[in-house]
Formats: C-alpha cells, sequence, structure tokens
C-alpha cells in the first residue's frame, strides 16, 4: 500500500489536514471551503495552495491517512495466537477510525462521485481491508474464539464493513441539525460498536464468549432503538 508521508507535526501542511480534518468533521465536508480552512489556521488562502491545489487535494491526503491507519491495524501477529483481548483491541481500533474520518464515513457517496481517482482508491482500499479483516476472523477462529464455516466467515466480514462504512451516514441521517454535537455523535458511533458485537455473538467461543457481556457493556449506552429514536428527536422548542 502506498501512502504518503506525514510531514512533521508543526509543519503548515500537517497543520491544514489537522484543520480540516476538525471542520470536515464537525461541519461536513461540503460546508468547507479552502477559504475556510485558511482562516482557521490564520493563513493566507495562496499559502494553503502553496501546499494543495484545491480540496480535493486535502481530501485525498486525509484519505490516504485514514488508509494507512486502517490497515496498520488489520493484522494479525504471526508469533501467537489471538486473544480475546486482540478481539477488544481491534473493536477499539475501528471505533477509532470511525470517529477519525468519520466525515469520509458521512459523505461517502458525495466525496466519490466527485473524484474518479479517489472512487477507483476507495474501490482497491474496499477490497484489500476485506482480505485483511478476513484474515483476522480466520485468525480468530483458529485461536477458538469464534466457531464459523468459511461462508460465513466471508459474510459476516462483508457485513461487518457495512455497518462500519455505513454506520456514521446513518445515524447522521437521522440526527437533526439542532441536536448534532460531538459528544452525541461519539456515543452513536460506539453505538455501531455494539452492533459489532451483536452482529458477531452467535459465532463466539471461548474466552470471547465467556467475555460477551463485559464487551456488550463497553459499547452500549442502552437498546440500540431507544438511542437512535431519543438521538432522531428534535428538541422542544
Amino acid at each position: 500500500m502506498t501512502t504518503t508521508a506525514r510531514k512533521s507535526p508543526g509543519s503548515t501542511r500537517e497543520r491544514i489536514l489537522d484543520s480540516a480534518l476538525r471542520l470536515f468533521n464537525a461541519q461536513g465536508e461540503r460546508n468547507v471551503t479552502t477559504n475556510h480552512i485558511a482562516e482557521d489556521l490564520g493563513i493566507s488562502p495562496g499559502n494553503l495552495y502553496y501546499h494543495f491545489r484545491n480540496k480535493a487535494d486535502i481530501v485525498s491526503e486525509l484519505f490516504n491517512h485514514y488508509e494507512a491507519l486502517v490497515s496498520g491495524f488489520l493484522q494479525v501477529p504471526e508469533d501467537r495466537v489471538l486473544t480475546w483481548q486482540d478481539k477488544m483491541g481491534y473493536l477499539e481500533s475501528i471505533l477509532d477510525s470511525m470517529w477519525g474520518a468519520r466525515f469520509f464515513h458521512r459523505d461517502l457517496s458525495h466525496l466519490l462521485n466527485q473524484d474518479e481517482d479517489l472512487r477507483l482508491r476507495y474501490n482497491a482500499f474496499v477490497q484489500r481491508t476485506l482480505e485483511q479483516g478476513l484474515r483476522v476472523y480466520e485468525g480468530l477462529r483458529s485461536a477458538g474464539l469464534l466457531e464459523a464455516t468459511d461462508e460465513e466467515l466471508r459474510a459476516l466480514m462483508v457485513n461487518t464493513w457495512v455497518i462500519t462504512a455505513s454506520w456514521t451516514g446513518f445515524v447522521h441521517g437521522l440526527v437533526p441539525p439542532e441536536k448534532q454535537q460531538e459528544s452525541l455523535d461519539h456515543t452513536l458511533l460506539r453505538q455501531g460498536i455494539y452492533q459489532l458485537v451483536c452482529l458477531e455473538a452467535p459465532y463466539l467461543r471461548g474466552d470471547a464468549a465467556s467475555h460477551l457481556a463485559e464487551i456488550k457493556q463497553r459499547y452500549s449506552a442502552g437498546d440500540t432503538l431507544s438511542v437512535l429514536f431519543s438521538a432522531a428527536t428534535p428538541k422542544s422548542a
């Protein structure tokens, strides 16, 4: 996998990426212009364009970082078998990646429709991620933490990806603008991880099964439908 190397944390280029990511996540990519990013940083638009030709270039670079993050945590250790704590680590990493790049998941169709190169890269990324995720599930199965046929593992991996990639857009579409806030966003994303846990539950065995209640409690804010409908109800005038 080829990614663009990140510059030092204090560089203007890195500050532009950090500002863009924060603004995109808070306001949505379509509501943020390069002028907004420059103003947030206290630099001139010309200074920003010295580092990035346009906003699409910024989005592309942020996707590079997201792609590298996901590829990095979807690894199976070769020197030992997986444990239920490893499984928790994968869940936490999925949550972190969903949270850090929530604008990308939320605005996915728009971003891919306006950038053909990004669409092609995203398709290749999804294929690699599914292959890596399947190896993780196979590692959990080999460790006795999961019992499923090859067909069931493939279906489980696809369903896991669908929830991961679409959950942010799903809940964002339910929550009215006046209720949208960072703390609620994070609660709803954790509820998405709870859905993944429930999806995997029938296949869990050994330590993973014995710790299932603990894992559910870690991510759930209550019954998912109640949480979603409560978040979707507009505030009283």
